[in-house]
Order: C-alpha cells, then sequence, then structure tokens
C-alpha cells in the first residue's frame, strides 16, 4: 500500500512539473520580444559600433577591413539584446531556444542560446542576449565591397543604411529529460541604421 501512495504521489507530482513547465512554454510563447540593443558590432575585427559610415573609418581601419574582404571574408560578430516582457499572468520560461537571422529578408545565419530564461508574470521583463558570428562574405557574395560593409554598419545601429533584421526564435523547455520545442517560430523585428533618405 505504501509502494503504491509513493509511486501515485511520485506520478502527481511529474504530472505536476509536466504542466507547470508546459504552461511556463506556452506564456514564453506569448511574451512580446523587442530588440533593445546592438553591442560589440565587430567587421574583420575593427570595432565598428560608433562608425556611421565608410568616410569615419581611419585608414587603418578601412585598409583592415578592404584587406579582409579582398582575401576572401568578411566577419561579422555582435549581441543582439533582446527585450522579453511577459504581460501574462503565469510566470515564462525557458530552457534554450533556436534562433535564424534574417537580413532584408534572407537567411543569414543561425544558431542556439542554451541559457535558461525566467520572466516574472504580469509585465516582467528579462533580456535574452543572441551572439552572433558569420561572414558576411561568403552570404552576401555578389554584393560590392561597399555594399556588404554598409550592411555591417548598418548592423550596428550606426550604418547610414537601413538594414531590416528579422530573427525568428523557438523556444523550448526542459520536462524531466526531455526538451519539448515551441511548434514553429515567433518573428522579431526591428529595423536599424538611419531611417532618413
Amino acid at each position: 500500500m505504501k509502494l503504491r501512495n509513493s509511486l501515485f504521489l511520485i506520478f502527481l507530482l511529474l504530472n505536476f512539473t509536466y504542466c507547470k513547465s508546459i504552461r511556463e512554454l506556452q506564456s514564453f510563447a506569448k511574451c512580446e520580444f523587442r530588440v533593445a540593443t546592438v553591442e560589440g558590432t565587430t567587421l574583420a575585427g575593427v570595432n565598428v559600433q560608433q562608425i556611421r559610415k565608410l568616410t569615419d573609418l581611419n585608414l587603418m581601419q578601412a585598409a583592415k577591413i578592404t584587406q579582409s574582404y579582398a582575401g576572401g571574408s568578411l566577419p561579422l560578430s555582435l549581441t543582439v539584446n533582446v527585450d522579453v516582457k511577459n504581460p501574462n499572468a503565469t510566470p515564462a520560461a525557458m530552457n534554450s531556444m533556436e534562433w535564424i537571422m534574417l537580413i532584408d529578408d534572407k537567411e543569414i545565419v543561425d544558431g542556439v542560446v542554451n541559457d535558461r530564461i525566467d520572466i516574472a508574470a504580469n509585465g516582467g521583463i528579462s533580456k535574452l542576449p543572441i551572439r552572433i558570428s558569420t561572414d558576411l562574405r561568403k552570404i552576401l557574395s555578389n554584393m560590392s565591397t561597399e555594399e556588404a560593409v554598409n550592411m555591417g554598419l548598418g548592423l550596428s545601429g550606426s550604418g547610414n543604411k537601413p538594414t531590416r533584421v528579422t530573427l525568428k526564435v523557438k523556444p523550448s523547455i526542459l520536462v524531466g529529460q526531455t526538451l519539448i520545442k515551441y511548434p514553429g517560430y515567433i518573428k522579431v523585428n526591428h529595423e536599424f541604421g538611419n531611417q532618413q533618405q
């Protein structure tokens, strides 16, 4: 009898944990996502976070970027900080998240965030950093050097040409030893760069 009662309690506990985790994932999917900041933008190893246009680069920076592009690569690194706001009456959470980054509607790079995020109910906000590294030269091979560099500058929020960036995110939550993925992707849109023509 004691064994049966113990098994029943374990079943109830597992069922409660499963239901709670699924509710947290469902709440996460109903959260509001906003690109808050972009940090640490480097292009070919040059910090371009505050560079507004190509002519703002000094001679050494311009030479380094040009040499990298001519050598067949234009490495871009940045961190996109996404604010996640939970308007729901229940807490939201995820254990990991797949993401895809699109620039001007073209898939550029994808990855996974393996950090747990918990967001309090009723307006709680958490920051979700997404670290991105890619080679613009390979992705945008049919662009001129200036076009590719302008796109890289635009991603920092400082370039002179708008760059439409979309992040598609798919959160997952761990239930016991099983990772449950949200069915489909949630879109996060943001336009970087000076929008004045």
